[in-house]
């Protein structure tokens, strides 16, 4: 998880072009997943990764909503190329075959290295306004790892399970 800027120096403005651009590269990652795994009719790893891309981008349009009410349409000073696997799954984590509760892991693993970002981030903010952001995003980590755990609970046993696929009939990897 990285990211080339000071964050010490961002503005607002900044903090949440940079938080929207988190969510939307977790969400092309998350996308990316669903299309290589495809889904098998059930509710397995290529459709958590779907589901996971549906919150990532409904939390990107949440925080792009929340910048335009208080900024306008005032050009973005960050891109997607300001950040790298802040909160996006590693590239090489899925794999043909995964069970839906690695799925999950995943997910988990993702949702807690977001937590960190933002918590490592915190002592440097010296602007409140980015400092009561970055508490509050850090915070909303923490709330979906918890919301992960409680779904993880419901899967049946059968979602530990890899599934076997026919490889002339599954998608690449």
């Amino acid at each position: 998880m990285s990211t080339r800027l000071d964050l010490s120096k961002l503005s607002l403005m900044d903090a949440l072009d940079l938080a929207k651009f988190v969510e939307l590269e977790a969400y092309h990652r998350y996308k990316m997943f669903s299309t290589q795994l495809g889904r098998t009719g059930g509710y397995d790893a290529g459709s958590f990764f779907a589901t996971m891309a549906e919150n990532e981008a409904k939390h990107g349009r949440d925080l792009a909503a929340r910048r335009e009410a208080l900024f306008g349409d005032a050009p973005a000073k960050l891109s997607l190329d300001d950040l790298y696997d802040v909160e996006a799954p590693e590239m090489g984590a899925p794999r043909r075959g995964m069970s839906t509760l690695k799925a999950f892991e995943l997910g988990l693993e993702a949702e807690r290295k977001a937590y960190d970002f933002y918590d490592q981030a915190l002592p440097g903010i010296t602007d409140p306004e980015v400092r009561t952001l970055f508490t509050e995003l850090r915070d909303e980590e923490t709330e979906h790892v918890e919301m992960l755990l409680a779904e993880m609970a419901k899967l049946p046993p059968s979602a530990s399970e890899d599934v076997e696929f026919d490889l002339d009939e599954a998608p690449y990897l």
